[in-house]
């Protein structure tokens, strides 16, 4: 895969989030509204200055007069997308591309989902009519098959396995207590992780990730005129999205224990970015994690661990909030849930306070480099994004 990116031409001047939650108070436009509002405020702007807006929503509203009508700014162009739970970061992707181009000076990428209002328990749609070959599971049960076969391949008993799964949940709990705008904010101890309800294979109640509503906006510019909105802005590094060929179910080679779509995207971040060694020159990283399986996985197909040795990391406290490389450290998707289209800016917004010195009790010392990455789909079938960012 070859890309040239935009290293050092974009920056995030402004960001704003909402708490996120069972906010049964306030409806998508709302959310939209706060979180906006708070990007506005921090990047010191009237909105009449923003040029064009970039809408993220997988299900909680339809074309851009979602967001017009909302923030009441009319004769905007307002494009909305949606690429499954990437859709955040997809809104931010294409923003920070029309200003590298020169097209537009100031632009908005935002991103909101109302699930508790949706009457689904996950995604908030249903899937289209397909030939019948697409796998039928439920996303815990999809995601629950890295588990087994991590611990085959790598020689990994179950007991040792199931302590591996149980930090990392008790990681990101412990994380998202320190976070005022998590959904679950109480430290859960690893017995009561370890004795959950079972929900899929090894996975119980607290190997998954919530439901919520919530949102998050990032405010970009030329990198020339970050200095002025802002004293400490953010520069986008690399991004980098695939698709991958949604052949796993059907391929005999592969075996459920990497995303070869995040290998890909990965990689292709790194080049952009300059980075060797990402388990040396990355500071810090949000991560995708719908399942606790899933992030020890991404561990190893980002180069933050070698091959079969993740397992070994999480248990060492490689990854915790005052480890070497803090994973998760605003909570992640365990702590907050996955509103689809605010997630992946949301994990942005942590990159923006933590690179500002500005995360309160969970800052990370002289953070250098910062990732992002989504993952859409399940196992074997998914779209994968990675940014990094650094000062």
């Amino acid at each position: 895969m070859s890309s040239n990116g935009i290293r050092d031409r974009v920056a995030i001047v402004g960001m704003g989030c909402t708490a996120f939650g069972e906010l049964w108070d306030k409806g998508a436009d709302d959310l939209l509204v706060d979180s906006a509002t708070e990007a506005y405020q921090s990047a010191q702007l009237d909105p009449e200055r923003v040029d064009a807006y970039w809408l993220g929503t997988m299900g909680s509203g339809s074309s851009g007069l979602m967001l017009s009508e909302a923030l009441k700014i009319p004769y905007k162009p307002v494009s909305r997308v949606e690429n499954m739970c990437a859709t955040g970061s997809e809104a931010l992707r294409n923003a920070a591309y029309a200003v590298a181009c020169g097209a537009y000076d100031l632009v908005m990428a935002i991103g909101v989902e109302k699930l508790k209002d949706s009457g689904y328990s996950g995604l908030v749609s249903g899937q289209p009519p397909s030939d019948g070959t697409a796998p039928s599971m439920t996303a815990p049960a999809n995601f629950s098959l890295l588990a087994p076969a991590y611990a085959k391949k790598y020689g990994v008993d179950e007991d040792t396995l199931k302590q591996v799964l149980t930090r990392i949940a008790w990681k990101n709990h412990r994380n998202g207590a320190k976070n005022s705008k998590a959904q679950y904010r109480k430290e859960v101890s690893m017995e009561r992780i370890a004795a959950s309800p079972k929900v899929a294979g090894m996975l119980g109640i607290f190997d998954c990730s919530g439901v919520s509503d919530g949102s998050a906006a990032a405010i970009l510019c030329r990198a020339e005129d970050a200095h002025r909105y802002t004293d400490h802005p953010i520069f986008i590094k690399a991004l980098s999205f695939v698709a991958g060929p949604a052949e796993g179910y059907f391929s005999e080679d592969y075996d459920f224990t990497t995303f070869p779509e995040v290998c890909v995207s990965v990689e292709d971040a790194y080049k952009q970015a300059g980075v060797t060694n990402p388990r040396e020159e990355i500071s810090m990283a949000e991560v995708h994690d719908c399942f606790t399986p899933t992030e020890l996985v991404l561990m190893e197909d980002m180069g933050f661990s070698p091959r079969g040795q993740g397992w070994k990391d999480v248990l060492d406290g490689r990854f915790d909030g005052d480890g070497p490389q803090p994973i998760n450290p605003d909570g992640g998707l365990k702590s907050f849930g996955h509103p689809i289209g605010a997630s992946g800016l949301r994990m942005m917004y942590e990159m923006w306070l933590q690179l500002r010195g500005e995360a309160g009790e969970r800052q990370i010392p002289e953070p250098q480099l910062g990732l992002t990455h989504n993952l859409g789909g399940a196992p074997g079938r998914c779209v994968s994004f990675v940014s990094i960012v650094g000062k």
